[in-house]
Order: structure tokens, then C-alpha cells, then sequence
């Protein structure tokens, strides 16, 4: 949105992503807002009450950029869609993965997300007790996978062979053979991709679910 643009509380919120997304959460101040908006900071305060409605609003906006399951789908292609779409969507704001389940004034996107994963696992067959497990199960995750796929010093396919041959070669012989070989016979090589992972991971959880849904072993069993 061009800067000249009136100031809205669309404008605001966005402003407030973009600052997030270039320096991380601890960046976004009212200050800092207000100078991206060539603002006054008092200006802010006639869209925004304060930095928690901020910060609730750019979480409403990071779920609005995640891809709805839809209830009465195939359950399983509608999670993968809605994790992978989640994945990506924090992949390009890493900073929300923190604030996603904080916030106690949650919005209308944020709701409707939950509302359709959840209406998709009980349109499935789930039990409330059941929808309530996979629910926190594939959130867990799906976030916990963003945060470490963020942190990681590579990115892409064939990235890691260089940052972990130079870690290997501190190694002295013999020393962590487990990790030397996983390394060798996986990390090193050719094609390999950290992200091929999630899709791994994602997998076993919703072959656990589908178990869940057929009557076989319970959580917990």
C-alpha cells in the first residue's frame, strides 16, 4: 500500500507485519510504527488502542493467510492442505509462531481457522475428545517445526552438506559415530532437503489419526 495511502487500521496492521517480518517482534514499538507510517505516534492511537490490539490484530492477519480446511472434505488431503499452508505462512513470519496461541482477544480469522479445522475433524467422525487431541497434536507440530526450520543455518536442497561437513571435520576420529553416520549416509547426501521432513513427520501423525478413526488403539493405549 502505497504510503501516502489514509491511515486505516488495515494500513496499521500491515505496517506492524512488515516491521515484524524485517526485524523480528522485538522491533515493533508504537515509535517504530509511526515512523513507517511517516506518522506522529498519536496518529496510531486513532486505529489502534494500544500494542496488545496490535499484536492481536497482526496475529488475525497471519491466520488469515492460511489456507481454511473445509468441513465435509476428505479429512486427510484437508489437514495436509491446512498444515502445509500454515508451514509456508510461517516460514515468511517467523516471529508469529510465538504469539499464535497468546492472545486472549482472538479475531475473526483466527476463529474461523480453529472453527474449520475442527468442524472438518468431527464432519470426519472424530470425537470432541478425539478433534481436541489431533487438533493440539498437529498444531504442536506445525509450530514446532516452523521454529525449527527458522533456526536452522541452511535452507534448501543440498544446503546442509556444507555447514555440517565443516562441523564433521572438528570432530576427532571415532569421536560421535552416531552422528557421523547420520550425517554421511543421510545429511551428505545428494538431494537431501530438511524439509522433506515435514512431510515425513506430518504423515505419521495422520496415519495415528486415521488409526484413531478406525477404532484401533486410543491416545495414550
Amino acid at each position: 500500500m502505497p504510503k501516502g495511502a489514509p491511515l486505516s487500521r488495515d494500513r496499521v496492521l500491515r505496517a506492524a507485519v512488515a516491521i515484524a517480518d524485517a526485524g523480528g517482534i522485538g522491533a515493533l514499538t508504537m515509535r517504530s510504527l509511526a515512523d513507517a507510517l511517516e506518522v506522529k505516534p498519536m496518529s496510531v492511537y486513532h486505529h489502534v488502542a494500544n500494542k496488545d490490539e496490535i499484536l492481536d490484530g497482526i496475529v488475525d492477519l497471519v491466520f488469515s493467510r492460511m489456507e481454511l480446511p473445509t468441513p465435509g472434505g476428505d479429512w486427510r488431503p484437508e489437514m495436509v492442505k491446512r498444515a502445509n499452508s500454515a508451514r509456508d505462512v510461517l516460514g515468511r513470519h517467523p516471529w508469529a509462531v510465538g504469539l499464535l496461541e497468546s492472545r486472549t482477544a482472538p479475531g475473526p480469522a483466527t476463529l474461523r481457522h480453529h472453527d474449520a479445522t475442527i468442524g472438518t475433524l468431527r464432519r470426519a467422525g472424530f470425537t470432541v475428545a478425539l478433534t481436541a487431541h489431533a487438533h493440539a497434536l498437529m498444531d504442536a507440530y506445525v509450530y514446532g517445526f516452523a521454529v525449527q526450520e527458522a533456526a536452522l543455518p541452511f535452507q534448501g536442497p543440498d544446503s546442509a552438506a556444507g555447514v555440517t561437513g565443516d562441523i564433521m571435520r572438528r570432530f576427532a576420529e571415532g569421536e560421535y559415530p552416531h552422528l557421523v553416520e547420520l550425517a554421511t549416509e543421510h545429511v551428505l547426501r545428494p538431494g537431501y532437503d530438511f524439509a522433506d521432513e515435514f512431510a515425513f513427520g506430518l504423515g505419521v501423525i495422520l496415519d495415528a489419526m486415521a488409526g484413531w478413526l478406525g477404532g484401533g488403539l486410543s491416545p495414550g493405549s
